[in-house]
């Protein structure tokens, strides 16, 4: 349930395993967070936040190389993918310790990096602003095209067999002895297994308890810019109040802004009028862009920003791959392997155990002494 990109990399796996498979969305194929992706590849931003997530992505990107050459292989598509490398930039002292702190834990982890001074980061990346105090380079970085990410898996998903059912609306999820009750608007489809990662949109399913994970929708607005004519771009630009992605066609996403506005999905003047600050702010030459459009997709946060990915405890056959939040393309390879492990009864991944789905009930039961479901505020 859900036809974003998590939930097509998970229907592409289970696809190529041999498993029979249905993806029910409802209003299309990547029409929501992932349509306001930029696509970053970059699980060694802000490095100091050490932990369960960046373990989860420095795994993940390890299997983006052939990831992209299964899926275009299979879909026969192309998928815009660069390794190109990102650059962290500093403006002021204090970012400039922090990236420095970043710089040593990469490095000794065995990140490759590199940490510059203000006019060598100048030199590596002409387009910056000459009042950067430093940057912190990470090689291995990219970004991929989410929406011909996503299209490509849904023709690979196609080809072994996986059927797409959009639009379409699930009203409840009914467990049964032969398995969970899929009941929508144009009738019921019993099924094995339900992997449900319907992202913000978790909570409008209703399992038979009324059991759903503590999802919440937080709105990010991404802009899409011309680039100006002459040199572009050669790295992904990163800075405390924007990304900047350089796309080989000539366009440049800058985003996102990261909003608590429940369901609406309209675009705004402070988001825009926010982003293009904090660009012009680093790359002066943005200011010459044309302006092209803005996107908006509502990201599934979780309260502690890693993903929900395994088995419900309350309903029996429902497997939950969402809150994937601000990582959902980078996370999608390997969401996609950890629930076909799960679907196909294999040997559970130890990185499972701080994705578990019963982790917030289990936390608010001891703050509380007292039951709660899963899905209620925060």
């Amino acid at each position: 349930m859900g036809g974003g990109v998590i939930g097509c990399a998970v229907a592409y796996e289970l696809g190529r395993r041999g498993l029979e498979v249905r993806v029910l969305e409802r209003r299309g194929v990547g029409l929501g967070a992932t349509q306001a992706s930029a696509g970053m590849l970059a699980p060694f931003i802000e490095a100091e936040h050490a932990g369960p997530l960046r373990r989860l992505g420095s795994r993940s990107l390890e299997l983006y190389d052939q990831f992209v050459a299964d899926v275009v292989g299979a879909s026969g598509d192309s998928v815009p993918y660069d390794r190109c490398g990102t650059i962290e930039v500093a403006t002021d002292s204090v970012t400039l310790a922090r990236l420095e702190r970043s710089a040593s834990e990469l490095t000794m982890a065995g990140v490759g990096c590199r940490l510059v001074g203000g006019s060598e980061a100048v030199d590596d990346e002409p387009h910056l602003s000459r009042h950067v105090a430093g940057a912190l380079l990470v090689p291995s970085h990219g970004f991929v095209g989410a929406a011909p990410l996503t299209a490509a898996l849904r023709r690979a998903a196609a080809r072994h067999g996986v059927s797409f059912q959009s639009p379409c609306t699930v009203r409840r999820l009914a467990p049964t002895p032969q398995g969970i009750e899929v009941q929508t608007d144009s009738g019921g489809q019993l099924s094995d297994v339900v992997v449900l990662a319907a992202g913000s949109w978790n909570d409008k399913v209703g399992a038979e308890d009324g059991a759903t994970p503590w999802v919440k929708p937080v709105r990010g607005q991404l802009v899409r810019l011309q680039w100006p004519a002459g040199p572009r771009l050669t790295k992904v630009v990163w800075s405390s109040g924007c990304y900047v992605v350089p796309w080989p066609d000539g366009t440049t996403l800058v985003g996102a802004t990261v909003e608590d506005v429940g369901f609406d999905e309209r675009a705004t003047v402070a988001g825009v009028t926010g982003l293009l600050d904090a660009a012009r702010e680093v790359l002066p030459a943005i200011t010459r862009a044309q302006f092209e459009t803005v996107r908006v997709g509502l990201r599934p946060g979780t309260p502690d920003d890693l993903p929900i990915v395994g088995w419900s405890h309350a309903v029996p056959k429902l497997l939950y791959a969402t809150g994937h939040y601000r990582n959902g393309v980078l996370l999608a390879p390997l969401t996609a392997r950890l629930v076909a492990d799960l679907v196909l009864d294999a040997t559970p991944d130890p990185l499972l155990d701080a994705l578990a789905p019963g982790r917030f009930e289990a936390a608010a039961t001891a703050l509380t002494g007292a039951s709660v479901t899963a899905g209620s505020d925060t």
